[in-house]
């Protein structure tokens, strides 16, 4: 099996992803932890991403696109695999295809887990965490509220929360995430692999309607 999973930030298509991928004997590959490994060995895309990281500037599809690439010319090569956060726009996800057809491989599906605006808001600006370096505790006033409002169970701390995380800044996040996903999406549609699974409700819920858009028609 060969998929990507798409959907807005908050959405749970990570945790989803590598549930499948852990549940499947797939390979999850996570463009967020290609970009952190390629830091960390210190490669020439590895290097040069630290560099635009630290400026505050985008990464550009190129270098995206070299350590997919890289991943898939290492040995051994994966063939059953879940794509999470890759690709996000039009030019990655072309890339892509050809990437696969040249190594003899095509997708099987596209996974759009679909969470309307107003609840991904809900969901981001509901974290909060501990400031406290040796803590660092994290919080969820929905599903994982601290025991006193606003502080800390394990040391106490006033807990904060991130810039990204406030409601306006998540709303702005995601226009930029719906105006790069809509040719995205168009684009995977034309090719008939999207299948939609509502992302709302438990995980366990969410994994069983992900599995049975999956499963092949009943004859």
């Amino acid at each position: 099996m060969r998929l990507i999973f798409l959907g807005p930030p908050g959405s749970g298509k990570g945790t989803q992803a590598k549930l499948l991928s852990e549940r499947l004997g797939l390979c999850h590959i996570a463009t967020g932890d290609l970009l952190r490994e390629a830091v960390q060995l210190g490669t020439p895309e590895g290097r040069q991403a630290q560099e635009l990281i630290a400026a505050g500037q985008l990464v550009p599809d190129a270098l995206v696109n070299g350590m997919v690439r890289a991943r898939f010319e290492q040995t051994p090569r994966p063939t059953r695999f879940v794509m999470d956060g890759y690709p996000r726009n039009l030019t990655q996800a072309q890339f892509f295809d050809d990437l696969l057809r040249s190594l003899g491989l095509s997708l099987d599906a596209v996974v759009f887990l679909a969470v309307n605006d107003d609840e991904i808001v809900q969901r981001i600006s509901a974290r909060w965490s501990c400031p406290n370096s040796q803590c660092k505790a994290t919080y969820n006033t929905f599903t994982k509220p601290p025991r006193s409002p606003g502080r800390c169970d394990d040391c106490g701390a006033a807990l904060a929360q991130r810039d990204d995380d406030q409601p306006a800044t998540v709303r702005q996040r995601l226009q930029v995430y719906h105006q790069q996903t809509e040719g995205l999406l168009a684009y995977y549609r034309r090719q008939g692999l999207v299948k939609d699974v509502v992302g709302v409700g438990d995980i366990e819920t969410i994994y069983q309607n992900l599995v049975a858009a999956l499963a092949p028609p009943k004859p």
